[in-house]
C-alpha cells in the first residue's frame, strides 16, 4: 500500500504504536497503540507506571502476546533447562494454566482438600483467564471494556449441575445476571440500527454496503439482491436457494440416513457446488458463515452441520428432523448438547465477556484481590495483581511463568510427589506438590510430561487448536454507524470478516456507550484458513499466519476495513480511531470433531476410543483438564474438565491418607 494511502488510513497518527514480530519488540517508523490510555482533556498517550501493571488495560498486541509463548517454542524445538533454581515451595496442587479451567480446578480442590490446603497456578501470560481476558481502553476520562477472547455463556440454562453450581458459588444469580443482560442487548435494535452487508471490491468487483437482510420481514430475497454488486447468476443462485419450491432433492433414491451420512461426508461447499450447481460468488458470500464456530469456511464444515443450523438448499431432500431426545440431540463429553437447537437459549453477556467468570474465581480464592463482595461491584473493581502471589497464601496465581516440565519424582504408579518446572523472567525454578492438575492445551502436553505412554501422548496431540483473533478498536464517537442505520456489517472474504458495535450491557456502577457521540468500542474477528485443505492443516497455517502477522499489519487492515464499510456515515479512520487491541489466539478454540475430517461416531456420539478421553487419563499424581480434554469449545466444558481432574486428585489424595492410617 503506498505511503499516501497510509497517511490517509492515520497510519502516522500520534497515539503510540508497539509492534511485535515473532514475538520481539522493534521500532517501527509512525505510531499506535501500546498504552491504553489516553489523557482527558486531549485524548493523547500518558505513559504511567499504574497503568502498564494492569494487563487489561494494556493495548497493542494481547492474546498471545510477545513473551508468552517464546520458551514454550524453544522446548518444542528441543531446548532444555538444566541449571534450575530450587525454590524451596511445597504445595498440595500444582496447576497449570490459569484460564477458566486451570482457576475451576484450583478452586474445586482448595474448597475441597480441606483447611490450610495450599494451591499454585502457573501459567506463561501476563494476566489470569486464558482465553477469557478483559480489554479496558479509556479515551477523555470514560473507560469502556469488551471481552478480548471468551465472548458469553452460551445456552447457560442447560449447563450442568456442577457448572451452574460453580456460576453460583462464586457470585453469579444466572437468572438474574439474564434479565440484566437481555435487557441492554435490545439497545441497538430500540434506536432503529440493524444488520448490513459489505460487498468488497477484491472479492464482487465493488465496495457496496448493503443494509438488511434477504428474507426480512417476510419480504423475499429478490429485493435485497438487487441492491448488491452481484452478478444476474448469483443473485438468481442465492433466491433459488432460499425458495423452498426451487430445491429439489438433491439425493433422490437414498433413504434418510443415506442422505444424512453423504451430507456428513461432504462439505457444505462441494454441495452448493456440485448438488446444487450455484454461481461461485454464491460460495463466498456464504464462505464466512461457519467461521465463528468452526474456524473455517464452507469447504471445511458438513453440510450435515449446514442443513442442522438452517442454511439454504436442502429444502426438498425431505430429511426427517433430528429427534428432541436422542443420542444425535445430546452429545455428552462436557457439551450442553444439541438439544439447544429446540431451546436455545438465552445467552448471558457480561461486559468484559467471560472475564467475568476468571477475576470472580480469583476473587473466592483470594478475597482482597479483587475488592468487593458482588457481581455488580466486581465490574469496575481494579483487580490488585500484586495480590495474587505472595507468599504462605492458600492460594496463588503465577503469571509470566511458562512450564517446561512436569514429573513424578519416582514411579509414577507410587510417587508421592510432583516436581514442577517453569521458565520466569529467562531464569528456570522448581517447586514440589503432592498433585498437579495439567490446564494448558493438550498438544504441549506431551513435552511437559514426556513419562507418559505414546499412547495418550499421540492422543493428546490429535487435536490442533483452531486458531482466532478478536480486535478490538476503540472510536472516538459512533456517528457514523447512527447514520447508517446498522450496528453490525458482515465482510465476506475480506481480512476480518465483521464489524458491530460494543455489547451495551450494564452491570453495577459500569455504564456502556449508549449514545453515538460517546467513545464506543468495536469488535472484528479474524480467522484465517487455508481454503481446500483439511482442518488440521488449515488450522496449523492459520497459527503460522497469526505469529508471523505485524501489528502493522493489523492496524492497516482494520483501518482500511472501516474507512471502506463506515464510509457513507461520515468515519474517517486517521481521525477517529483512538485505540487498537488485537487479542491473537494462535491456540484459540479446542479442536472438535467433525464428521468430514474424523470417524462419524466422534463427531455425532461420545465414545471412550475419542483422542480426548484416552488423553485425559489421570497419570499418577497428574490428572488433564481444560475444554480440549471434552473437544469442546464451551466455557462449561471446561468447568466440567477441571471438576474431573480435581476430584481424581482428591481421590488419590484420600486413598493415600487412608494407607498412611494405622490399622
Amino acid at each position: 500500500m503506498s505511503r499516501s494511502k497510509d497517511r490517509e488510513l492515520g497510519m502516522q497518527r500520534d497515539i503510540t504504536r508497539r509492534d511485535f514480530v515473532n514475538g520481539v519488540a522493534v521500532a517501527v517508523g509512525g505510531s499506535l497503540i501500546a498504552p491504553g490510555w489516553l489523557s482527558a482533556r486531549e485524548g493523547t498517550p500518558q505513559a504511567s507506571d499504574q497503568q502498564d501493571n494492569y494487563p487489561p488495560a494494556r493495548t497493542g498486541m494481547r492474546g498471545s502476546h510477545a513473551g508468552s509463548f517464546e520458551v514454550a517454542h524453544a522446548l518444542r524445538d528441543g531446548n532444555t533447562w538444566t541449571d534450575v533454581a530450587d525454590t524451596g515451595e511445597h504445595y498440595d496442587l500444582v496447576v497449570v494454566g490459569a484460564g477458566l479451567s486451570g482457576l475451576s480446578a484450583a478452586y474445586f480442590f482448595l474448597t475441597s482438600a480441606g483447611r490450610g490446603a495450599r494451591v499454585l497456578v502457573l501459567d506463561n501470560h501476563d494476566d489470569f483467564g486464558g482465553h477469557a481476558k478483559r480489554n479496558e481502553l479509556t479515551y477523555q476520562g470514560r473507560t469502556l471494556m469488551l471481552n478480548g477472547g471468551t465472548s458469553y455463556l452460551e445456552s447457560v440454562r442447560q449447563y450442568s449441575t456442577v457448572a451452574r453450581t460453580l456460576l453460583a458459588a462464586i457470585g453469579i444469580d444466572v437468572e438474574a445476571a439474564l434479565a440484566t443482560s437481555n435487557a441492554g442487548l435490545g439497545l441497538y435494535r430500540s434506536m432503529g440500527l440493524g444488520h448490513a452487508t459489505f460487498f468488497a471490491k477484491e472479492v464482487f468487483g465493488e465496495d457496496r454496503l448493503v443494509k438488511g437482510r434477504g428474507g426480512e420481514e417476510g419480504s423475499g430475497w429478490a429485493d435485497w439482491l438487487a441492491r448488491t454488486p452481484l452478478s444476474p447468476d448469483a443473485r438468481r443462485d442465492i433466491a433459488r436457494l432460499y425458495d423452498d419450491d426451487e430445491n429439489p432433492d438433491y439425493m433422490p433414491g437414498l433413504s434418510d440416513v443415506d442422505k444424512k451420512e453423504r451430507l456428513a461426508r461432504i462439505s457444505y461447499r462441494d454441495f452448493l457446488r456440485d448438488f446444487a450447481k450455484v454461481h461461485p460468488h454464491v460460495i463466498e458470500f456464504f464462505n464466512d458463515g461457519p467461521k465463528d464456530s468452526f474456524c473455517v469456511g464452507v469447504d471445511g464444515y458438513p453440510s450435515l452441520y449446514g442443513w442442522a443450523q438452517g442454511y439454504p438448499g436442502f429444502q426438498g431432500m425431505n430429511l426427517e428432523p433430528l429427534p428432541p431426545v436422542g443420542p444425535l440431540s445430546h452429545i455428552g463429553g462436557g457439551q450442553h448438547g444439541r438439544e439447544s437447537e429446540w431451546n436455545p437459549g438465552p445467552d448471558l453477556y457480561f461486559p468484559d465477556g467471560n472475564a467475568t467468570v476468571a477475576r470472580l474465581l480469583v476473587r473466592a480464592m483470594i478475597p482482597d484481590a479483587l475488592p468487593g463482595s458482588s457481581l455488580e461491584d466486581s465490574m469496575l473493581a481494579r483487580l490488585a495483581y500484586d495480590r495474587i502471589d505472595r507468599k504462605g497464601a492458600d492460594a496463588r496465581i503465577r503469571l509470566n511463568s511458562t512450564v517446561v516440565s512436569v514429573r513424578h519424582l519416582g514411579d509414577p504408579d507410587a510417587a508421592r510427589e510432583v516436581e514442577i518446572s517453569y521458565v520466569r523472567g529467562g531464569k528456570a525454578e522448581k517447586v514440589r506438590a503432592d498433585h498437579c492438575v495439567m490446564a494448558c492445551y493438550n498438544g504441549v502436553i506431551p513435552h511437559l510430561v514426556p513419562e507418559m505412554s505414546d499412547e495418550q501422548k499421540a492422543a493428546l496431540m490429535y487435536g490442533v487448536k483452531m486458531p482466532i483473533v478478536y480486535s478490538n478498536v476503540l472510536i472516538r464517537q459512533w456517528t457514523a454507524f447512527k447514520n447508517l442505520g446498522i450496528w453490525e456489517a458482515t465482510t465476506p472474504g475480506m481480512y476480518h470478516f465483521g464489524v458491530h458495535l460494543g455489547r451495551a450491557v450494564q452491570f453495577g456502577d459500569y455504564t456502556p456507550s449508549k449514545t453515538p457521540d460517546e467513545p464506543m468500542i468495536l469488535n472484528m474477528t479474524r480467522v484465517p484458513c487455508a481454503p481446500g485443505r483439511p482442518k488440521k492443516e488449515q488450522h496449523r497455517i492459520g497459527q503460522a499466519d497469526l505469529l508471523a502477522a505485524t501489528f502493522e499489519t493489523f492496524e492497516r487492515n482494520i483501518r482500511d476495513q472501516l474507512g471502506r464499510i463506515l464510509e457513507g456515515g461520515g468515519f474517517d479512520p486517521s481521525r477517529d480511531i483512538a485505540a487498537i487491541t488485537v487479542n491473537r489466539w494462535p491456540h484459540g478454540y479446542a479442536y472438535s470433531y467433525d464428521t468430514l475430517n474424523d470417524p462419524i461416531e466422534w463427531a455425532l456420539f461420545d465414545p471412550d476410543d475419542r483422542p480426548c478421553v484416552i488423553g485425559r487419563r489421570r497419570f499418577g499424581r497428574i490428572s488433564i483438564a481444560n475444554s480440549d480434554a471434552a473437544a469442546s469449545t464451551h466455557t462449561d466444558s471446561a468447568i466440567d474438565e477441571a471438576h474431573r481432574a480435581a476430584r481424581e486428585q482428591l481421590i488419590v489424595r484420600s486413598r493415600a491418607r487412608h494407607r498412611k492410617k494405622p490399622a
